[in-house]
C-alpha cells in the first residue's frame, strides 16, 4: 500500500474514532474529546485563542473564550452558545466551532452560562444576554466588528439565541438597541416544545407559571432578525417539527427564516459536521456560511450621487 493509501486509511480510522468519540461525548458531556480530535486532525493554523476564561459577570459560570482569525480586523462576529440540555457543557470544549469559523473570517465568542439548578429559566437567557452585551462593548479589542454580530447555538443554546433574537426584553435590559443582532442561526433547536416531555426541559422550565413565555415560537414577529433554522430529519432528541413550525411562524408574520432539513442526520450531527474530518461534508457549513454572508450584504444597491 502506497503513501496515499496509508494516508486515506489513517484518516478513515481517525474519522471513525472521532465519530465514536463524539457519540460518547454527547452521551456523557465530555465534548472536549471532539475538540481534541478536531485540533489533532485540523490543527490551529489561521486561528488564535484571543481570550480565555474572560469574566462577563460575577458568577463562576459567567466566562467566555474568544477565537479569532490570525489576520487584522475588523471581522464580523459570531456568538456561539453551546447545548447540553441546560445542565452540561463548557465553552472551552467548543473551540473547534471557533476554529472553523475563524478560518472563514469570523471572530467567535464562546460563552459559558449557568447550568442545572442554578441555570433554570430565566437565568440562561440573562447570561446569554450579558455575554452579548460584553461582546458589544469589548469585541473590537479582539478584532471584531461590534456592528456585525450574529448569534448561533446548538440545542439548548439554539433555544437561548432564538429567545434573545425574538423577545426584546433580554437584550433590552442590557441596553442593546433593537436590531443590534443581525441574524440568528439555530442548530437542532427546541422552539415549540411544550408540554415538556424530557427531564431536561422539566428541570429547566417546569417551575414557570405560564410555559408559553419559555417558547421562542410565542415571540415570532415580522421584524425579527433573519433566522437560519437547521436540523436533521433523524433527530429524536429535539424533533424537526420545532424548526418547521418556527420557520412557518416567522414567515407567516412576514419575517425572514430559512429552513434546512438534513436527511439522515440526528441531533448531534449538525455540530459533528463542523469538526474535522467531517467538514468535508459541507451540508452544514455551506448553508451557515451562505446565510452569514447574506447578512453582510447591503439591503439595497448603493446609489451613485446625483450630478
Amino acid at each position: 500500500m502506497g503513501w496515499i493509501g496509508w494516508s486515506a486509511t489513517v484518516l478513515l480510522v481517525l474519522g471513525a474514532v472521532l465519530f465514536a468519540g463524539w457519540r460518547y461525548a454527547h452521551a456523557t458531556g465530555a465534548v472536549g474529546l471532539l475538540d481534541l480530535a478536531d485540533r489533532t486532525l485540523g490543527g490551529t493554523d489561521g486561528t488564535q485563542v484571543a481570550a480565555s476564561g474572560v469574566r462577563y459577570g460575577s458568577l463562576p459560570a459567567q466566562r467566555l473564550d474568544v477565537i479569532a482569525p490570525n489576520a487584522p480586523g475588523p471581522h464580523p462576529v459570531l456568538v456561539f452558545i453551546h447545548g447540553g440540555g441546560w445542565h452540561s457543557g463548557r465553552p472551552e470544549d467548543y473551540h473547534f466551532i471557533g476554529r472553523t469559523f475563524a478560518r472563514a473570517g469570523y471572530v467567535v465568542v464562546l460563552p459559558g452560562y449557568r447550568l442545572g439548578p442554578e441555570g433554570i429559566y430565566p437565568h440562561m437567557l440573562e447570561d446569554g444576554a450579558a455575554a452579548v452585551a460584553w461582546t458589544a462593548q469589548n469585541i473590537a479589542r479582539f478584532g471584531g466588528d461590534p456592528d456585525q454580530v450574529v448569534l448561533m447555538g446548538h440545542s439548548a443554546g439554539a433555544h437561548t439565541v432564538a429567545m434573545l433574537g425574538l423577545e426584546r426584553q433580554w437584550l433590552g435590559r442590557q441596553g442593546l438597541r433593537d436590531g443590534f443582532v443581525k441574524g440568528v442561526v439555530g442548530l437542532s433547536g427546541p422552539y415549540a416544545f411544550y408540554p415538556f416531555h424530557s427531564d431536561s426541559a422539566r428541570n429547566a422550565f417546569g417551575h414557570v407559571e405560564d410555559p408559553a413565555i419559555t417558547q421562542p415560537i410565542s415571540f415570532a414577529r415580522s421584524d425579527a432578525p433573519p433566522m437560519l433554522l437547521l436540523t436533521g430529519d433523524a433527530d429524536t432528541t429535539v424533533k424537526p417539527r420545532n424548526s418547521k413550525v418556527m420557520a412557518k411562524a416567522l414567515t407567516d408574520k412576514g419575517g425572514h427564516a430559512r429552513l434546512v432539513i438534513l436527511p439522515g442526520v440526528d441531533h448531534a450531527g449538525p455540530v459533528l459536521k463542523l469538526a474535522q474530518p467531517f467538514l468535508r461534508d459541507t451540508s452544514v457549513s455551506a448553508p451557515v456560511l451562505d446565510f452569514l454572508a447574506s447578512l453582510r450584504q447591503p439591503s439595497a444597491p448603493i446609489q451613485a450621487p446625483a450630478e
